[in-house]
């Protein structure tokens, strides 16, 4: 939930700064007195323009370096402006820019009370990859939400025999069954299938192959919940596109090879971070699998961007580089998120100003200064 301060701090036309940390406490942004200056000059062209932009100052870019970035109407319009281009300064000279991150694994439906604080934290998107049918119209913005609905999965198999019972999954006895829940989906308007291979009761393999017919004819990709090693060398032969989770028993090197050129999404923390897990990680991207940032919120229980899921992906080899691209860039090129992964003029100004630098200390983007949505100031000393 938004404060009311927070917007009122967005309106104030004067320049804000950043303080260092001091005493261990996070860093915060506080009000200062506007520093003297003139008044700009509005074309005509930037009538509507002079209410909502303001130059992001001093800061250091992800990818970019420093520059100064213009923010108007919840875009970047600008890159390396003078500070004299708009009316508003905000000074995070010193700090770091990342845009904000892409959670490529939740559950929001289990968790509902939890979804409203993501956005505050430094999450702006996220696929949710399990929920019922009449959960897909719950509006959670500024959060932008990819569902996939419910798994495709056999009768009477996971998660229907379990947790699902309530609408999370559908049960499909064939291949002709499984082709038509895909439409079922694709007509709710669902971005992403999914399909769980685990103890039987389970898909076959006629099955599985229909649903990844049926999805790639709507340009859907699908997604499996698979966490042995039978299980993800079945995927991969059907033609699955994404482990929605790491596996956590040990892949053996033809299943490694079998997924090099195709993505798998984290999800390390909420299995406990086996060595299995953190190996078979490691090993898909050294071949070339594409990593996601993935956490199984909902299941998992801490907001925002989760320092056990930073912990997790550091002891499987990652750099701070490598974790803010596979919570930024890569999964908006692949989920199809065009105006979100980086911060170019056209991109919507969702961003997270940060202490320190992420590709030193990536803990620090589970600790913003400030949390930035389509421009707009939502969440300021966390």
């Amino acid at each position: 939930m938004w404060r009311a301060t927070l917007f009122a701090f967005v309106l104030v036309g004067c320049s804000t700064r950043t303080t260092p940390q001091e005493g261990g406490k996070r860093a915060s942004i506080a009000h200062v007195p506007a520093r003297p200056r003139a008044a700009p000059t509005i074309a005509p062209s930037d009538s509507g323009r002079s209410a909502t932009a303001f130059v992001l100052e001093g800061g250091i870019v992800f990818g970019v370096g420093k520059q100064n970035l213009l923010i108007d109407s919840g875009k970047v319009v600008s890159v390396g402006v003078s500070h004299d281009a708009a009316e508003r300064v905000v000074d995070v000279g010193g700090r770091y820019i990342v845009p904000g991150f892409i959670d490529s694994h939740v559950h929001l439906a289990y968790y509902p009370e939890g979804a409203d604080e993501l956005a505050s934290s430094g999450i702006v998107a996220v696929l949710d990859l399990a929920a019922p049918l009449r959960t897909l119209e719950v509006e959670h913005a500024p959060l932008r939400v990819l569902n996939a609905g419910p798994m495709i999965t056999a009768p009477a198999g996971y998660p229907l025999n379990s947790w699902g019972a309530d609408g999370y999954g559908l049960g499909a006895a064939n291949p002709a069954a499984a082709a038509a829940a895909v439409e079922t989906l694709f007509k709710a308007g669902v971005q992403a299938i999914k399909v769980p291979l685990t103890a039987a009761p389970t898909l076959d393999d006629a099955s599985v192959k229909a649903v990844v017919k049926a999805a790639h004819a709507h340009q859907l990709k699908v997604y499996t919940h698979a966490l042995e090693e039978l299980s993800a060398a079945r995927a991969a032969a059907d033609g699955i596109d994404v482990l929605a989770h790491t596996p956590t028993e040990a892949l053996s090197e033809a299943t490694l090879e079998a997924w090099k050129a195709r993505t798998v999404i984290s999800t390390l923390s909420a299995f406990g971070g086996s060595s299995a897990a953190l190996n078979n990680l490691r090993a898909l991207r050294e071949r070339g699998a594409r990593v996601l940032y993935g956490t199984d919120f909902g299941n998992t229980r801490e907001t925002g961007i989760q320092s056990l899921e930073i912990t997790q992906l550091l002891s499987a080899g990652m750099d701070g580089a490598s974790i803010v691209k596979a919570g930024t860039s890569v999964p908006a090129a692949f989920l199809g998120l065009t105006d979100l992964g980086s911060l170019e003029v056209g991109k919507r100004a969702s961003f997270l100003v940060l202490a320190a630098d992420p590709t030193v200390d990536p803990h620090t983007l589970s600790q913003p200064i400030a949390v930035y949505v389509d421009g707009t100031l939502v969440s300021a000393g966390l």
